[in-house]
């Protein structure tokens, strides 16, 4: 990929945007910007950030469209972003949020955006059998025979259950994102800039599909 490609990834959670997105970041050599990182970040560190929208998460609701705006801009006006282009992660999640991006980057917009499809029950499934490091972030598949304790085979954290990947918070974030986030499908089409990803297959198919829609925008 040329320098500055700016690529925004859509879809439920669940659907399989982080690994793809971690992959399309090595692979086009740019970075990944996650929301959802560096909102978990910010209440692992206690900052004002942290403990304003700490039970926000915990609960499945989004944060604030002002918190993420700003979040999102002082991250993408650093160096590697400006000069190499980045991946959006889980921004942005509602129309407003789109149209206050486009305007923030109106020297440096968008190429494409692609929405990695998935169905509801499926995506349940996933995030419910999901276990996370809580020191570097690796994702990792609950089955019913992990260790006691699990520690992570990258760099020996603890793997836990996450409090916002119950059934209720899953449902609860799946019900926001038809409300609010699904408008952004009809936003960014108006526009061409949107391209729909199937996300059900093998993770080396997924990525064949993005990569190939990514292709086709350069």
């Amino acid at each position: 990929m040329t320098s500055g490609a700016r690529l925004v990834i859509l879809g439920r959670q669940g659907a399989g945007k982080g690994t793809q997105c971690v992959r399309l970041s090595r692979h086009f050599v740019v970075p990944h910007i996650s929301t959802g990182d560096m909102l978990r970040a910010a209440v692992r560190e206690d900052t004002e950030v942290g403990i304003a929208v700490k039970e926000i998460m915990d609960t499945g609701g989004l944060v604030g469209d002002t918190t993420m705006v700003a979040l999102v801009q002082k991250r993408i006006s650093l160096d590697d972003a400006r000069t190499r282009g980045y991946i959006l992660d889980g921004f942005p999640r509602t129309v407003f949020q789109a149209q206050a991006f486009d305007e923030m980057s109106v020297d440096q917009p968008l190429h494409v955006v692609l929405d990695l499809v998935v169905p509801r029950e499926m995506v349940v499934q996933r995030l419910s059998a999901r276990r996370v490091c809580r020191d570097c972030g690796a994702n990792f598949t609950a089955s019913g025979v992990e260790p006691r304790p699990w520690t992570c085979e990258n760099c020996g954290g603890d793997v836990v259950h996450r409090a916002d990947d119950t059934p209720e918070a899953i449902n609860r974030r799946l019900d926001l994102y038809e409300s609010q986030t699904a408008p952004l499908i009809e936003f960014y089409g108006r526009t061409g800039r949107l391209v729909e990803i199937n996300g059900v297959g093998s993770p080396d198919d997924v990525f064949s599909r993005v990569t190939t829609a990514v292709d086709a925008r350069r």
